[in-house]
C-alpha cells in the first residue's frame, strides 16, 4: 500500500476557449502549452475525458479516480457528502475570461435527466478583476419567460440578465438553473459538481476558434432557467461563500480550524506555506486523510466536499 505521508499536487489540465486569455501566464506564473487562448485550467477533475493526475512525489502519475476508488479512506477520509458516489464528485477550475463569456444556464436535477445532460451547481471566487468588469446572473425585475423569448428574436437578451460589477475578492453562488455569465477581465475560481453540461442560450453574435459559431441550446435553456431568480448579489467580507448539499466553500486564514475526517483540500488565494511547502495562488492542494499535518499559514479557500 502507497504511504499517503505528503501532500498531494496535481497538474492542470489546460483548456482553449475562444474567450480566454493568458492570465494564467502573467499573473499565475503558469507555462501554457502554446500560444492559444487558454480560458479554462482544470485544477481537479475525475472524469472520463478528463483525469486528474499527481504531479510530483512517490504517488506521481496516480489518478484522482485510482485515489478515490482504491484508496478513499485513506486519502478522503469519512467525510465526503457523496460516499457512494462512483467519481470524485467536485470539479475545481481556474477562468481566465479575456472575453465575455456565453450567457448560459446548467441544468437542474429535475430536468437534466431528460435533456441528456448532468445537473452542475457552482459557485465562483474573483481571484482578480479590470476595472469595470462585469458578472451577469440571474434575472432583472419583471423578466417573465414571454419577455425572455421575445428579447432571443429581437437579440436583446443580455438587457433581461441582471449585472454586479465585482473586485477581488467577491464570490457569488450559482445553483443550477441561474443563467449568467461572466464578463471579460475576470480571473475566477470555480468549484462545482463534477458535470461539465452548459446550455449555451446567448453568443453574442461571435464565432469560435474554428471561425464557425458555436451552437446554442435555445429550448434546453428554456427548459433549465429559474424566472423567479431576480437579482441575486455578490458576497463581499464573507467567511462562509457558499454551503449546499454539494460542497462548502469557506474562506480561511491562518488559525482556521480543520474539518474532520476528511482529506483537506485547499486552493490558496495569497501566497500561502504548509508543512513546509510554499504555495502559489491558485495551487490547489490536498492533504491526506491519514496525515496530521498542522494547518497552512497565509490566506486560502476551504473546499469541503
Amino acid at each position: 500500500m502507497p504511504a499517503f505521508d505528503h501532500l498531494l499536487r496535481f497538474t492542470p489540465l489546460y483548456q482553449t476557449r475562444v474567450w480566454g486569455g493568458r492570465k494564467l501566464e502573467t499573473i499565475f506564473k503558469r507555462t501554457l502549452p502554446d500560444a492559444q487562448p487558454y480560458g479554462e485550467s482544470w485544477e481537479l477533475v475525475d472524469r472520463n475525458e478528463a483525469q486528474s493526475v499527481v504531479a510530483t512525489g512517490p504517488l506521481a502519475g496516480t489518478t484522482l479516480h485510482e485515489l478515490w476508488s482504491d484508496h478513499r479512506r485513506e486519502v478522503f477520509g469519512e467525510g465526503p457528502r457523496q460516499p457512494a458516489s462512483e467519481r470524485f464528485p467536485l470539479l475545481i477550475k481556474v477562468l481566465d475570461c479575456r472575453d465575455v463569456l456565453s450567457i448560459q444556464v446548467h441544468p437542474p436535477a429535475r430536468v437534466a435527466a431528460a435533456l441528456g445532460g448532468e445537473p452542475k451547481t457552482e459557485m465562483w471566487f474573483v481571484a482578480d478583476a479590470d476595472e469595470g468588469a462585469r458578472i451577469y446572473a440571474g434575472l432583472r425585475p419583471a423578466v417573465t419567460r414571454g419577455r425572455f423569448e421575445d428579447a432571443l428574436r429581437d437579440g436583446t437578451v443580455a438587457e433581461c440578465v441582471h449585472r454586479l460589477t465585482p473586485r477581488a475578492g467577491d464570490s457569488l453562488f450559482v445553483p443550477s438553473g441561474r443563467v449568467h455569465a461572466l464578463g471579460a477581465g475576470l480571473l475566477v475560481f470555480e468549484i462545482q459538481q463534477n458535470s461539465d453540461t452548459t446550455y449555451r442560450v446567448f453568443d453574442w453574435n461571435r464565432v469560435g476558434l474554428d471561425g464557425t459559431p458555436r451552437p446554442l441550446h435555445v429550448r434546453e435553456s428554456l427548459e433549465c432557467i429559474d424566472f423567479s431568480d431576480v437579482e441575486p448579489a455578490l458576497l463581499r467580507g464573507e467567511s462562509e461563500l457558499a454551503a449546499c448539499e454539494f460542497f462548502r466553500v469557506t474562506r480561511a486564514r491562518t488559525g482556521h480550524p480543520a474539518p474532520r475526517g476528511i482529506g483537506r483540500l485547499i486552493l490558496p488565494i495569497a501566497p500561502t506555506t504548509w508543512a513546509g511547502t510554499t504555495l502559489a495562488p491558485a495551487d490547489l492542494t490536498l492533504c491526506p486523510a491519514s496525515l496530521d499535518l498542522p494547518g497552512p499559514v497565509g490566506e486560502w479557500l476551504e473546499i469541503e466536499y
